[in-house]
């Protein structure tokens, strides 16, 4: 048997420096979580206060519940970083919460490649690490993963 080898893409990291010195016109991570993923792009801009479009839509018609939104701040209000950025996001999969804990996570990936003080604020809060836990697989024989038919004895 013959392994097919296919060929991978250099995955560019943010690099650890404002836009200005890398001459980039924007910051580009991925965030995931569960099935969710969301592309996250900043573009620093001095005259946005941290505006957000997800899936060509504001951040609050897209979330529509305060707590989601706020999941989706949360990075910025931890380290309250001095540069203005507008964020687009393209984001798929998944249900309504676990697409804002990918944005966050994306988001938080971001924030910590601009500075070193950022990304250990980041990392304390729990933000930089991806929630791997899913949904588990069903068994044979059960009705869920882990629940079985009623046991009797007679």
């Amino acid at each position: 048997m013959t392994k097919d080898i296919k060929e991978t893409k250099e995955v560019v990291k943010t690099p650890k420096a404002s836009l200005e010195q890398t001459k980039k016109k924007f910051l580009q991570e991925i965030g995931r979580r569960k099935t969710s993923v969301a592309i996250v792009r900043a573009t620093e801009n001095a005259k946005a206060k941290n505006e957000f479009v997800i899936n060509d839509l504001k951040l609050e018609d897209y979330f529509k519940t305060g707590k989601l939104q706020n999941t989706v701040r949360d990075p910025l209000l931890k380290v309250k970083p001095k540069e203005k950025f507008s964020f687009t996001v393209k984001v798929k999969g998944g249900g309504t919460s676990s697409q804002a804990d990918a944005v966050r996570h994306g988001l938080s990936r971001i924030l910590s490649g601009l500075d070193e003080e950022y990304k250990k604020k980041l990392k304390k809060a729990g933000f930089l690490k991806r929630d791997s836990r899913a949904k588990e697989r069903r068994k044979f024989g059960l009705k869920k993963a882990r629940k079985a038919a009623q046991w009797s004895k007679r």
